[in-house]
């Protein structure tokens, strides 16, 4: 396998059906090519002609015979995880993880650190190092890489891989230009093709890529309810221009006007990272000394650096304080959890970008709410779960990424 163009958007019909026909065998291998041939409705000779292509290229091996009813057995076919492997770093809501895949998804190696509170000068840092350190565990693997897939916050410009960033000035948010492409930084650095991505566009194709069993087509990833990864029709989608999945508008000269009654932050304002946990507590904490007391004794740090890991820690251990703050954090996403819905009617809702910890009843809470706000018809046989790839989420969705265009550029 050559080294893909990460920045190809536009794949012909025959790298649609290297990817289609890949993805088969990634998902049900071993498989015969008669099977192949039914479930993509596609006569057999083409299949093969396919197959053939990906055995010579050490893609695919043939396996042990299935069990046949009579005449000749079906050989059975199955991806070569070792003939291609892809280094994939993801930013979340509580820490940083790399990772190192290989064809099937197989997590090779793994690293992780506490996400850095800081610009995003300090975050791309951050980033070059994980990669460092997967590159210097996975010596044996270098030459069989085909690529760095990174997902992260903000706005990305597909052109030149720079970042527009937020950041938070005083109780305003300004959007920051990366001035240095980070992907033209990566690429020098380690002389591997290098795709920037969303992180919420990057956890919905990573959920949909390797841990979706249903075959679900319209896909919704709600990135803690900041971003908004969509798999529309069985596809990405990412807008014309590479920004969709925003799902906040924001004017800082209207900010301190710009609210509702009724679940604030508005609907559609822009939430802080953390839905406003943090500061939720944190305003109840300094306001009872009592309170404060009860609950900085269960996680034993000061209300200064209290985050949301301690919150839902104590939310375990059934602190009123905490149980609060994260039920009314969960009807607020609901809200616009259902206003999505409406808009778009998917089948699946995923709830990620970290707060797969905040328990079983932050889920059932956005579930509720959903099911009070949304239309009855949009929301009849919608399904709402926790992310199953958890943290590693973002960093398999962009190595993933790097993947499927390894898969259709062969």
């Amino acid at each position: 396998m050559r080294a893909p163009d990460l920045q190809k958007e536009v794949y012909s019909e025959k790298e649609k059906r290297n990817i289609e026909i890949l993805g088969i065998l990634r998902k049900q291998g071993p498989i015969s090519r008669s099977d192949i041939s039914q479930e993509m409705g596609i006569n057999v000779v083409s299949i093969s002609n396919y197959i053939d292509d990906f055995i010579k290229l050490n893609l695919v091996y043939e396996k042990e015979l299935d069990v046949s009813e009579g005449g000749r057995r079906p050989v059975l076919l199955d991806l070569n995880p070792r003939a291609g492997y892809a280094i994939g770093v993801g930013l979340n809501l509580m820490n940083m993880v790399g990772l190192l895949i290989d064809l099937k998804g197989n997590i090779i190696t793994k690293t992780q650190i506490a996400r850095p509170q800081a610009s995003v000068k300090d975050v791309s840092e951050c980033l070059l190092d994980i990669v460092r350190e997967i590159l210097r565990r996975s010596k044996v693997y270098v030459e069989n890489i085909k690529g760095i897939g990174v997902g992260i916050a903000g706005l990305i410009n597909k052109q030149d891989g720079s970042i527009h960033w937020p950041q938070k000035m005083d109780h305003y948010y300004t959007y920051a230009s990366v001035d240095l492409p980070l992907r033209g930084l990566m690429e020098k650095e380690f002389n591997l093709p290098t795709l920037i991505e969303n992180d919420s566009t990057s956890a919905c194709f990573g959920e949909h890529w390797f841990d979706l069993k249903d075959n679900y087509k319209n896909v919704l990833y709600m990135f803690s309810g900041v971003g908004c990864g969509m798999i529309i029709n069985g596809e990405l989608y990412r807008g014309a221009q590479g920004y969709a999945g925003e799902v906040s508008i924001y004017n800082y000269k209207e900010q301190d006007l710009f609210g509702c009654e009724f679940a604030k932050p508005c609907l559609v304002k822009r939430w802080d990272l953390d839905l406003g946990i943090v500061e939720d507590v944190k305003k109840v904490l300094l306001a009872d000394a009592q309170k404060a007391k009860d609950f900085l004794w269960g996680v034993s740090i000061s209300i200064e650096h209290l985050d949301l890991k301690n919150i839902f820690t104590a939310a375990r251990f059934k602190n009123p304080v905490a149980l609060q703050a994260l039920e009314k954090a969960a009807k607020r996403l609901g809200v616009r959890v259902a206003f999505l819905v409406n808009l778009l009617n998917p089948q699946l809702v995923v709830i990620g970008g970290g707060f797969e910890e905040a328990g079983d009843e932050f889920l059932q809470t956005v579930r509720n709410t959903v099911n009070d706000w949304a239309f009855r018809e949009s929301n009849s046989n919608l399904k709402i779960v926790y992310s199953q790839l958890r943290e590693n989420a973002v960093a398999m969705g962009a190595a993933s990424l790097v993947l499927e265009k390894a898969f259709a550029q062969l």
